[in-house]
C-alpha cells in the first residue's frame, strides 16, 4: 500500500550505514553488492519486503530472516527504496559502499500520527510539537482534489478562506487573520503563508494551485518566535518536494464534468555528481458554472497554469544549496457574484432597491441564486501572474543548521468587476489593476546549544512595494443617478449627469519590516520542557494616495456640481509611519511515559499600524484625513493542549484557547460610492475562545478514520462606533456593536474521513491496493457582514466527497472521484452591493462534480 505520508530522508540529514569501499585492484572486476536487513519497529525481521534501486528495474525481496542482497549501480550516489504492504516506505541514499550489513526499519502504516514536520525548524513528529498543528500530506491533498487552500479548508476545519476574487481573499485561522470583506491593502495579514521557507505577502497566493507539494502544516495561534514574519493568528508552512540525485517522476491526468481537465507532472534526477534538478508543472481548466445571459457565455471557469523548477547543489554532506523559481498564471473568466437577496433599508421608499429597478424598468433574471443565471453587462475578469525566485543555503554547524533564505516575489493583477451585480449600467466599471513586489531575507540557526538547551534564533527583513498599474478606476453608468439619488430633486435625472463619471486613483505603498526572533527549548528534566521565545519588530509604512474625478456631464451649474461631488470627489493624502514592538511567548510542556504530551502557552503578538488605501469617507465634501491611519492591533493569547497516543495506530489531541485583541483592525462599510470597498478602523476589544479535538485511528489492517471538530466563539467585546448593517442604512451612521459576533466564524465546524483498503494486489504488474475513501465537511451558520446583520448570514452546510480506485506504490494508479457528491447548494460568502441600496450578492459554492484520475510514477 502506498502510505499517506512518505518519509524521505533529506540530503543534509541522511541516515545510512556505509556500504561501499572499493575492492582491491585484484578484485576490481567483481560486482559491488549491497547487503542489508529489514525489520519492524520491534526488531522483528520482515520477509517479503521489496528492495529496489530507484530509477531502475533492479529489485529483490527479503528472505525469511529479513536479509537481502542487491547489485549496486556502478556509480554513486544512488537510492534504495524499501517497501512492504502495511508499512511506510523508506528511501535511503548512498554516497559510498562498504561490505557491512546495514539495518533498515519500516514503520507500521497504522502509525498515522508519525508525521514528520518542520514547524519548529527541526524535524520531529507532529505529536512531539507543543503547538496545535494540522498536517496534510501532499498525496492526500491531491487525491482529495484539494489543489488550493480554498479546498484544503474542508480537511482542516479551523481554517476559513473567503474569496470574491484573488485580490479580495481573506485567509483566517480560528476566525482571525484578515478583515472580512473587500481587501484593503494597507494592513498586514494575520496568517502567515510560507512556501519552502519563503513568506508570501499577498493573500492572492492562496488561490493558486499547489505545485508538487510534499506536505502542508497549519499552525494555529500566534507565530512570532519561530517564523520570520510576525503573524497574529497562525501560519501555513508548505513544503514542496525536493530535487533528488536519483531519477524519478510522476505524471497525473484528471478528467471530469464541466469540461474539467487537470494535468500534473514532476521529474527529478541528477545533473552531475553534486547537482540535481526538479521540474514540476500543473495546469487546471474547467468550464464555467454560471450562465451570463446578457453576454451569452458561461463564466466562473478555471484557467490556471503553474511551473516550478529547482536546482540542488550539494558540495558536501554538510551543505546544500537550493535555487528555486516558480511562475503561476490565472486567466479565469469569472469570480462573478449573483444577487442573493434584497432587504429594506431605513432610507425613504424611493431609495429602496425594488423601487429603483422598477423606475428603471429592470427585472432581475432570477430571484433564485442557485439557478446560476446572471445578466451582468460588465465582463468579469481576474487575471493574475504570480512568481519569484529564492536561494536557500543550509549548512551544518556544530549541533545545528544555519539557514539563509533570500527571495524575490512579484504579483501582477488585472481585474474587471460588475459591482452593482445587475444588468444595469450603474457601477459600470470597478477595476483595480495593481503590481506588487517583495524582497525578503531570513537567516536563522536551529540546533542544540548544550545537552539540555536547544532552540532557534534568527533575523528577518522584508521590503514591499505595491502600486496601481497604472491606476484604479471606478466609473458610473447611465443608471447610476437613480442609485445615488439622495433627494427628491429632479436635477438627479439630468441627462448624462453621471454617465461616464468616475474616479482614477494613483497610489503607492512602500513598507519595510525587520525582526530579530528566537525561541529556546530548555529540558528541565527528560520530560519537562520550558520554551520561552521573544521577538523584536520594526515596521515602516509610507503611502501616497491621489484620486481625481473625470467625465460625466460638463457643467458650471453649482447644484449639478454638488450632486456629482456627492457621488465622487477628489482625494489626496500622504501618510508615513513607523513603530516598534517587543512580543513573545512562553510554553511549558510535559511528556509522560505513556506518550501524553501536555502543554500550556501564553503569547503576546501584534499587527503593525494600518493605512487606508481604499479611499476615505467624506464629511462636508472633504476627506476625513484623520482616518488615514489606524492603530496597531495587540494580541494576548492563552492555550492549553494535550496530545495523546491512546494505542498504536491512534492519536487524539485536545486544545482549549482564548485570544484577546486590543484595537482589532476591522473593515467599516460605508454607503458612499467612493469608498465602496470600505475603510479600516479599530474595534476597541475583541475576544475569540474555542475548543478543538482532532484524531485518527487505524481500525485493523484495512480501515482507518481521521477527524477534527472545532467550537469557536468570537465577539466584539467593545465596539462603540461600529458601522451599521445593510438593513440599518439610512438611520444612524454608527451603532454600538459590543457583544455581537464576529463575521466569518461558525460556532461548529468539523471534518471526517474514512478509508477502507483491500489486501495487496498485483494489477498490470503494479503492486498496490484497492481503496474507497469518503470525506465529509460541515460548518454551522456564520455572519457574512462586518457587523452582525439579520439578513447577511450564511446557512450551515455539509459537503460529501468520495473516491475509489487502485493505488499503486509505483507504476499506474487509477481512481474515480466526486466532489460535493450530493450536489449541495450553499454560499461561501455574502456581500452587500456598492451604495447600500438594499441588494446583496452571494459567492456560490461549486456544484457537484465527478471525474477520473490516472497517475503513473516511477
Amino acid at each position: 500500500m502506498k502510505p499517506l505520508y512518505r518519509f524521505r530522508i533529506p540530503i543534509t540529514q541522511l541516515l545510512f550505514i556505509l556500504l561501499g569501499l572499493m575492492l582491491s585492484a585484484a578484485e576490481s572486476g567483481a560486482q559491488q553488492v549491497v547487503r542489508g536487513l529489514v525489520n519492524d519497529g520491534n526488531g522483528n525481521p520482515l520477509p517479503g519486503a521489496t528492495v529496489i534501486i530507484k530509477g531502475s528495474q533492479n529489485a529483490v525481496q527479503t528472505n525469511a530472516t529479513g536479509h537481502f542482497e542487491i547489485q549496486a549501480p556502478a556509480t554513486v550516489p544512488f537510492s534504495l527504496i524499501i517497501s512492504l504492504i502495511g508499512y511506510q516506505n523508506q528511501e535511503v541514499v548512498f554516497y559510498e559502499l562498504s561490505d557491512e550489513i546495514f539495518e533498515i526499519t519500516l514503520l507500521d502504516d497504522s502509525l498515522l500520527g508519525e508525521i514528520i514536520v518542520t514547524a519548529r525548524r527541526r524535524k520531529e513528529t507532529a505529536q512531539d510539537v507543543p503547538i496545535p498543528i494540522a498536517v496534510v500530506g501532499g498525496a492526500r491533498a491531491a487525491e482529495a482534489g484539494a489543489f488550493n487552500v480554498n479546498r484544503l479548508k474542508e480537511l482542516v476545519p479551523s481554517v476559513q478562506l473567503y474569496s470574491s476574487n484573488p485580490r479580495n481573499t481573506a485567509l483566517n485561522i480560528r476566525g482571525l487573520g484578515t478583515t472580512f470583506g473587500l481587501t484593503n491593502d494597507g494592513i498586514d495579514p494575520g496568517v502567515g503563508f510560507y512556501v519552502d521557507g519563503v513568506y508570501y505577502a499577498r493573500p492572492a497566493a492562496t488561490t493558486l494551485d499547489f505545485i508538487d507539494v510534499e506536505r502542508i502544516e497549519v499552525l494555529r495561534g500566534p507565530q512570532g518566535t519561530l517564523f520570520g514574519k510576525n503573524t497574529t493568528a497562525g501560519a501555513f508552512n508548505i513544503t514542496t518536494k525536493k530535487a533528488s540525485f536519483t531519477s524519478g517522476g510522476v505524471f497525473e491526468l484528471s478528467y471530469g464534468n464541466y469540461g474539467y481537465i487537470q494535468a500534473k507532472t514532476s521529474v527529478t534526477g541528477p545533473l552531475s555528481k553534486k547537482l540535481a534538478g526538479r521540474l514540476s508543472f500543473v495546469g487546471t481548466q474547467r468550464d464555467g458554472t454560471i450562465y451570463n445571459k446578457k453576454r451569452d457565455e458561461y463564466i466562473n471557469d478555471l484557467n490556471n497554469i503553474g511551473v516550478k523548477g529547482q536546482l540542488l547543489y550539494a558540495p558536501s554532506d554538510k551543505t546544500e544549496i537550493t535555487l528555486s523559481g516558480d511562475l503561476s498564471r490565472q486567466r479565469p473568466n469569472g469570480y462573478a457574484q449573483i444577487v442573493a437577496g434584497v432587504v429594506n433599508t431605513q432610507r425613504p421608499e424611493y431609495r429602496q432597491f425594488d423601487q429603483i429597478i422598477s423606475d428603471l424598468n429592470y427585472h432581475l433574471p432570477t430571484t433564485d441564486p442557485f439557478d446560476r443565471v446572471i445578466d451582468h453587462d460588465t465582463p468579469w475578469r481576474s487575471d493574475q501572474d504570480f512568481g519569484g525566485a529564492s536561494l536557500t543555503i543550509n549548512t551544518d554547524i556544530g549541533n545545528g543548521t544555519l539557514t539563509s533564505t533570500s527571495a524575490f516575489r512579484y504579483w501582477n493583477w488585472n481585474p474587471s468587476n460588475d459591482r452593482d451585480f445587475t444588468g444595469l449600467q450603474a457601477l459600470a466599471l470597478s477595476q483595480a489593476p495593481s503590481k506588487h513586489s517583495q524582497w525578503s531575507q531570513e537567516v536563522r540557526y536551529a540546533g542544540a546549544f548544550s545537552s539540555k538547551l536547544s532552540g532557534v534564533i534568527g533575523v528577518f527583513a522584508i521590503a514591499q512595494n505595491l502600486q496601481t498599474d497604472p491606476y484604479h478606476t471606478e466609473e458610473s453608468g447611465k443608471d447610476q443617478w437613480r442609485f445615488s439619488q439622495s433627494t427628491g430633486s429632479e436635477l438627479w435625472a439630468t441627462p448624462g449627469l453621471l454617465d461616464g463619471y468616475g474616479i482614477k486613483t494613483i497610489s503607492e505603498l512602500n513598507t519595510f519590516s525587520g525582526a530579530v526572533f528566537g525561541q529556546l527549548d530548555w529540558s528541565i528534566t527528560g520530560r519537562l520542557h520550558l520554551l520561552p521565545g521573544i521577538r523584536f519588530n520594526y515596521d515602516k509604512k509610507k503611502v501616497d494616495f491621489n484620486r481625481e474625478t473625470y467625465g460625466g456631464a460638463q457643467t458650471d451649474d453649482p447644484e449639478l456640481i454638488a450632486l456629482k461631488k456627492a457621488v465622487y470627489s477628489d482625494q489626496q493624502f500622504n501618510a508615513n509611519t513607523d513603530n516598534t514592538n517587543v512580543s513573545g511567548q512562553i510554553t511549558l510542556s510535559y511528556k509522560t511515559p505513556a506518550g501524553l504530551n501536555a502543554y500550556a502557552t501564553f503569547a503576546t503578538n501584534y499587527k503593525p499600524v494600518g493605512l487606508n488605501l481604499g479611499g476615505l469617507p467624506t464629511s462636508n465634501g472633504q476627506p476625513m484625513l484623520e482616518l488615514a491611519k489606524i492603530a496597531p492591533e495587540y494580541v494576548q493569547h492563552y492555550e492549553l493542549g494535550v496530545k495523546t497516543t491512546p494505542k498504536p495506530g491512534a492519536i487524539l489531541n485536545f486544545t482549549i484557547y482564548r485570544t484577546d485583541l486590543k484595537d482589532y483592525q476591522t473593515l467599516v462599510l460605508n454607503s458612499q460610492l467612493g469608498v465602496n470597498r470600505g475603510y479600516l478602523a479599530n474595534a476597541e476589544k475583541v475576544r475569540v475562545t474555542g475548543v478543538e479535538l482532532d484524531g485518527s485511528i487505524k481500525a485493523g489492517q484495512y480501515l482507518s478514520f481521521r477527524g477534527a471538530v472545532t467550537y469557536t466563539d468570537g465577539k466584539y467585546v467593545r465596539f462603540k462606533e461600529a458601522p451599521v448593517p445593510l438593513e440599518e442604512t439610512g438611520g444612524a451612521a454608527f451603532k454600538d456593536a459590543s457583544g455581537t459576533k464576529l463575521p466569518g466564524i461558525s460556532k461548529w465546524a468539523g471534518s471526517l474521513s474514512s478509508e477502507i483498503t483491500s489486501n495487496a494486489r498485483n494489477i498490470f504488474k503494479n503492486e498496490g491496493r484497492f481503496f474507497f475513501t469518503v470525506d465529509a465537511y460541515y460548518r454551522s451558520s456564520f455572519s457574512s457582514s462586518p457587523v452582525e446583520s439579520r439578513y447577511l448570514n450564511v446557512d450551515g452546510y455539509s459537503i460529501l466527497n468520495a473516491r475509489a480506485g487502485f493505488r499503486a506504490q509505483k507504476g499506474l494508479s487509477l481512481f474515480i472521484w466526486s466532489r460535493n457528491l450530493l450536489d449541495q447548494d450553499y454560499f461561501e460568502q455574502l456581500l452587500p452591493a456598492s451604495g447600500s441600496a438594499g441588494h446583496y450578492a452571494g459567492v456560490l459554492g461549486d456544484p457537484g462534480t465527478f471525474g477520473i484520475t490516472l497517475k503513473y510514477s516511477y
